[in-house]
């Protein structure tokens, strides 16, 4: 197994042997935790070769990003049916592995608005709305129980494009 191994500066207390956090006040510091003291680290990185990406067994289903919802087919959904991988949106991991590019609303649709969405699966994308705009959270945003009203907009205005 390959290794890397090398003294650097060190990051945490910028050469110094001190640190000088927002606690340390005027003229004080603390002796640095990290490299106690010396002004250096020892760096050792043991890897393995990259050959290529690995299969993850068990893994039907992959999604761009998790807003923080449990992902599963454990429950019910809004409407008293069982739980599919596909009602979280995604694409099959086949396709994934494969390369294929996530297809059109393949996000979590009926669990977060695009805001929430594209908060964490592309912030670029994520939609500037006046109504998003000072709600809070987004569960506390007006139109969060109307969803799919803000999806639709953003299918005809975004689409991917602000």
């Amino acid at each position: 197994m390959p290794k890397i191994e090398y003294i650097c500066q060190c990051d945490s207390c910028a050469g110094t042997g001190l640190y000088k956090g927002f606690a340390e006040g005027a003229g004080a510091a603390v002796v640095c935790c990290d490299c106690k003291g010396t002004g250096k680290q020892h760096i050792k990185i043991t890897y393995n070769n990259f050959t290529g990406r690995k299969i993850r067994k068990g893994v039907e289903r992959v999604y761009l990003t998790n807003c923080g919802f449990g992902i599963g087919t454990t429950g019910v959904t809004e409407k008293g049916e069982k739980l599919t991988l596909e009602y979280f949106g995604g694409m099959s991991y086949k396709d994934w592995r494969s390369g294929k590019r996530f297809p059109k609303k393949h996000e979590m649709r009926k669990l977060a608005c695009p805001a929430q969405y594209y908060q964490s699966a592309d912030y670029n994308k994520k939609p500037d709305w006046e109504e998003c705009i000072a709600c809070g959270t987004f569960s506390s945003c007006k139109s969060f129980n109307q969803k799919e009203k803000c999806w639709v907009k953003w299918d005809k205005l975004i689409g991917g494009k602000k």
